[in-house]
């Protein structure tokens, strides 16, 4: 049989009974004949915890010792589900990054993998083990141990089934695959059975949580099939993530809608209209580390215009801090801060041959009267920026709108 790699989330080893279930779920793949390398996150809440505990001692913990410190929630839950497969007669072994020998660069809490050594891991498959592995984690070529940034395990699973040349990588959350928006936001929310990388590489950038963007690039690079399904159900297809060829020419216009509430606006008034003022606005932003998401500058007038772009939410006060020195030092006349707004996009590759969505769009959110502050679009993606207040109602006018709850893809 095939080597398959699994995933699991936090909230699918909660506690012990769902560990259990884990166990259960990878017991039946085993005895059917497959060989499993599974990924795991940490117990549900234990790494907000630990990193609250960092955080009582230092508001900017030195993030060596902060990666150290929460790359052990992992090492946690592997060990609890190695020994729950023991309990059921399967072999297992669990590894973490630096024993799974995942070798990432240097730069802590955001590192990125530059090689696995497959030789150990290769070793117990062929010896007939279950191979558990702590997601979110690796070590430099040093010895330091590194975390690659919130959803990492994501990342972890899909270098590994890259590495292996795995059948699918499965993605087991606490949801039964990939919907046409958040179905908390709109009950009609319908799941899709299949989902180009394109797609899914969208969404996951606008807002969708359910798998980590650097694990969709890296499974369109190395041609991985990701499979998202709930660990909660025993059944189920889930949503197929995989190559454009694979979902068939005719595709529906509109796959999804995806939401992101953790964006902030900052606008600088009145700045002197010459060339670099980008650059004298943006590169400090930039040199903090700050991802700039959508931008906008007006025409010029008077000599001078006006500059708007988002960042996240997370950043915004830093953002706000230092695009306030650089308007002073450049001699602009005001900056505007919004951090009441949010992101709704459309998502399709069907856009590349339907014109008109743009309109329809931005009609439908005319008649419930709600402004658009800014537009983005791309090949398979429109966006736009609108008041937090009015989420829920453009999101399911442009649901219905566009037939989403329809959907036969």
């Amino acid at each position: 049989m095939s080597l398959l790699v699994q995933k699991y989330g936090g909230s699918s080893v909660a506690n012990i009974d769902r560990i259990r279930n884990v166990a259960r779920r990878v017991k039946k793949f085993k005895d059917a004949g497959h060989d499993l390398i599974v990924v795991l996150s940490a117990m549900s809440g234990t790494t907000d915890t630990l990193i609250n505990l960092a955080r009582s001692l230092s508001k900017t913990p030195l993030e060596r010792e902060f990666d150290a410190l929460v790359a052990t929630g992992e090492q946690v839950s592997i060990s609890l589900l190695s020994i729950a497969l023991h309990e059921m007669g399967i072999k297992a072994k669990s590894y973490n990054g630096n024993q799974a020998k995942i070798l990432t660069d240097h730069v802590h809490t955001k590192a990125r993998i530059i090689n696995i050594d497959p030789s150990t891991i290769q070793q117990d498959l062929d010896d007939g083990y279950v191979v558990v592995v702590a997601g979110f984690q690796g070590v430099t070529d040093d010895g330091a141990v590194t975390t690659l940034g919130r959803g990492g395990s994501d990342t972890t699973a899909v270098a590994l089934a890259a590495t292996f040349g795995a059948e699918e990588c499965q993605i087991y959350t606490d949801v039964d695959g990939v919907y046409t928006t958040d179905p908390r936001i709109e009950p009609k929310a319908k799941r899709l059975t299949k989902l180009s990388f394109e797609e899914m590489l969208e969404l996951a950038s606008l807002g969708s949580k359910v798998l980590q963007i650097r694990s969709v690039e890296l499974a369109a690079k190395y041609n991985v099939p990701i499979r998202v399904l709930s660990s909660l159900q025993e059944e189920g297809e889930g949503t197929l993530i995989t190559t454009e060829e694979e979902i068939g020419m005719e595709s529906a216009i509109i796959s999804g809608i995806a939401i992101n509430k953790n964006e902030a606006q900052i606008t600088v008034l009145g700045v002197p209209d010459r060339p670099g003022i980008a650059f004298d606005l943006l590169g400090e932003i930039s040199s903090a580390n700050i991802e700039v998401d959508m931008i906008v500058q007006n025409i010029s007038q008077d000599e001078t215009t006006d500059f708007t772009f988002t960042v996240g939410a997370v950043d915004y006060d830093k953002a706000m801090t230092i695009t306030e020195a650089t308007a002073k030092r450049i001699g602009a006349r005001k900056v505007l801060g919004n951090e009441e707004i949010v992101k709704i996009s459309l998502v399709g590759l069907g856009m590349r041959s339907h014109a008109g969505v743009a309109s329809k769009m931005f009609r439908a959110l005319a008649d419930e009267k709600i402004n658009i502050h800014m537009i983005s679009t791309s090949e398979i993606k429109i966006s736009v920026v609108i008041d937090t207040k009015y989420t829920e109602l453009a999101t399911r006018t442009l649901h219905d709108v566009f037939g989403l709850d329809q959907l036969e893809h």
